[in-house]
């Protein structure tokens, strides 16, 4: 069982930047392909980033890439996404996500994660 939680969500004028984190519990975080997810008001839940296990390989929505950035700390047990340029199309509930152990982050991208966080609300305001 892996737990994780998000943190790093808030308030931000278009143009602005915040960096969300999510940290997970236990010893093999590594072993896990991880994603970020959003779901806005009204809206099903979007894929938004992915990151394999060694952090190698990075993939992003159309609609982010090029303003996010997703990274990993393994030795930290935690995955970032760094929000640069915010549009208010961005708002919405951030979730992180971690797929099955030693699979390809592929399947963090066509959204078969195993495990996710609770969320954390990012607004961009006008």
């Amino acid at each position: 069982q892996v737990q994780l939680v998000e943190s790093g969500g808030g308030l931000v004028q278009a143009g602005g930047s915040l960096r969300l984190s999510c940290a997970a519990s236990g010893r093999t975080f590594s072993t896990y392909p991880m994603g970020w997810f959003r779901q806005a008001p009204g809206k099903e839940r979007e894929f938004v980033a992915a990151i394999s296990r060694s952090g190698g390989s990075t993939y992003y929505a159309d609609s982010v890439k090029g303003r996010f950035t997703i990274s990993r700390d393994n030795d930290k047990n935690t995955v970032y996404l760094q929000m640069n340029s915010l549009k208010p199309e961005d708002t919405a509930a951030y979730y992180c996500a971690a797929g099955s152990p030693y699979t390809p982050s592929s399947r963090v991208v066509d959204g078969r994660a195993i495990y996710w966080g609770q969320g954390t609300q990012v607004t961009v305001s006008l």
